[in-house]
């Protein structure tokens, strides 16, 4: 098909913005494997943003109900497996033959909000000083695209969100041009968790390879459950329920024929019931996709992708607890993870117990055990030698504060330095190989196993730059082995005492 874009002149951008790759999964095609589009003959016009996905928010309940988002000014619809694509410059055909990296944009959101209109893509093309083309990318989310349970393993797919990034990445790598030898995928908490479950996809052996290089921001993975584990098939029963399935011999029938707004505001509900911070529809061990726990595979050390670049900001768990918070750590932990025993729980929070107060705790629980130990530093264990770790730290230096930094054509010296460690990785690889010879990353940079070495990202009081090397915090790493830790996260529990991944 033929697509007809818009230049930015301002940036040297032209922007396809709409492009479909998937049909719209409504019907008989909600949770179904994501299908080709039909074939349309004529040019396409891409030059607006596409629908969005039924958007939900996060958790707002103090305590999780399964123990018994942000608007836009865009249109919410089924119809939303659409694209952008940012290439450089206005002579397209010109690029698209000239073997340019491509890197794929995965947007966050918990799973259950967020979009392509979110994200320009067009900045990150400035910031790579136009070497590189940049897809944003959509897919199904909450219920949508991530409703569990043995019923749609039966008669549909499980993670079909997950299935729609992988189908937009095959959709990239026939289409559009640029080098397909040289596709990075990156993301933002949910789509930096998403990250990670193509990186361990199909066991960490996904063929034909679909990407070369993972960045990974804010890494978001909650506990990760079996499709049919009890919670999952609470969950499934709650869908059913709000949407008046109840009754049917096919629930599975009865929900592809419910109406989207009956879904919708079935979505929005059990989302909301959910503990404070916290987001319901999330991936699942399917089995087939996902094999088994993220963990597991990358304790195997098999993952797909050659080289991995990690960053996280130093305060990533602060706008996820309420700070009414009245339980103990302990207690937190175990509202947090259904599956964990109370002796574990205990073990856990004593590890925390000089956090300062229980809000304070729980903070620390949920930035370490959710966005750092296993999201971020079991995931660089298993990349090894190719592997590199950024800190951000610029005030306020919450979840989601580094976003503007590598999203902007600021040519401030930290805004600079911090989008090209990530486009770096994207044109070579390896952080340290520099495109722009004036930026100021330090060339002492050094893969993240073979010394626990991290680059922070801060800035002095008149605004310049700060960049400098650190080790990681020895404390950091003990409580991210600790066993109480690894077994949220693995198919069994470990004894108390055991060490995990981390060593």
């Amino acid at each position: 098909m033929q697509y007809q874009g818009v230049v930015n002149t301002q940036l040297n951008v032209t922007n396809f913005l709409g492009v479909r790759y998937a049909a719209a999964p409504v019907g008989n095609l909600r949770w179904a494997a994501p299908q080709a589009p039909p074939t349309v003959s004529d040019v396409q016009q891409a030059t607006s943003g596409p629908n969005e996905c039924y958007q939900a928010g996060l958790g707002s309940s103090s305590t999780n109900p399964l123990t018994a988002a942000k608007k836009r000014d865009v249109s919410q619809s089924e119809d939303y497996l659409f694209l952008n694509v940012h290439i450089p410059g206005p002579t397209v055909n010109a690029v698209l033959s000239g073997g340019h990296p491509v890197v794929v944009w995965i947007h966050g959101g918990g799973y259950v909000g967020g979009s392509a209109s979110g994200y320009d893509g067009s900045s990150l093309v400035f910031q790579s000083q136009n070497s590189a083309i940049v897809v944003v990318i959509q897919y199904r989310l909450g219920l949508f695209g991530f409703l569990p349970g043995a019923a749609v393993e039966s008669g549909g797919v499980l993670n079909a969100g997950l299935l729609d990034q992988n189908f937009a990445l095959q959709w990239v790598q026939a289409h559009f041009g640029g080098d397909p030898t040289k596709v990075t995928i990156w993301g933002q908490s949910a789509g930096a968790g998403s990250v990670l479950q193509h990186a361990v996809a199909n066991g960490g052996n996904t063929q034909p390879a679909l990407f070369t290089t993972a960045l990974t921001s804010s890494t978001y993975l909650p506990p990760q459950y079996n499709y049919n584990d009890h919670i999952p098939e609470m969950l499934y029963s709650q869908v059913v329920s709000g949407a008046s399935c109840s009754s049917s011999s096919d629930t599975l029938s009865c929900l592809r024929s419910a109406d989207a707004g009956t879904l919708s505001n079935v979505n929005n509900q059990i989302e909301s019931n959910g503990l404070y911070g916290t987001f319901t529809f999330v991936p699942v061990v399917d089995g087939t996709f996902i094999i088994e726990r993220p963990t597991v595979t990358l304790g195997k050390g098999k993952h797909n992708g050659q080289a991995l670049y990690s960053a996280t900001n130093l305060n990533e768990g602060n706008q996820f607890v309420q700070k009414s918070l009245t339980m103990s750590a302990s207690q937190y932990i175990s509202q947090m993870f259904l599956n964990i025993k109370a002796s574990e729980a205990d073990s856990l929070a004593a590890l925390y117990a000089d956090f300062g107060t229980n809000v304070d705790q729980a903070i620390a629980v949920m930035s370490e055990a959710t966005f750092v130990c296993p999201s971020t530093y079991y995931l660089m264990k298993a990349f090894g030698n190719n592997a590199w770790k950024g800190e951000f730290t610029i005030s306020p230096t919450t979840h989601g504060s580094d976003i503007g930094y590598y999203f902007t054509t600021s040519t401030s010296q930290i805004a600079v330095a911090f989008s090209e460690s990530f486009l770096a990785m994207v044109t070579s690889g390896n952080v340290v190989n520099k495109y722009n010879p004036a930026d100021d990353l330090p060339s002492s940079w050094s893969n993240w196993v073979s010394g626990d070495t991290e680059m922070v990202f801060n800035t002095m009081s008149d605004g310049s730059s700060d960049l400098y090397t650190l080790t990681t915090d020895s404390g950091l790493l003990n409580r991210c082995a600790y066993a109480p830790v690894s077994s949220l996260f693995l198919t069994r529990a470990l004894a108390d005492g055991d060490i995990a991944v981390l060593g």
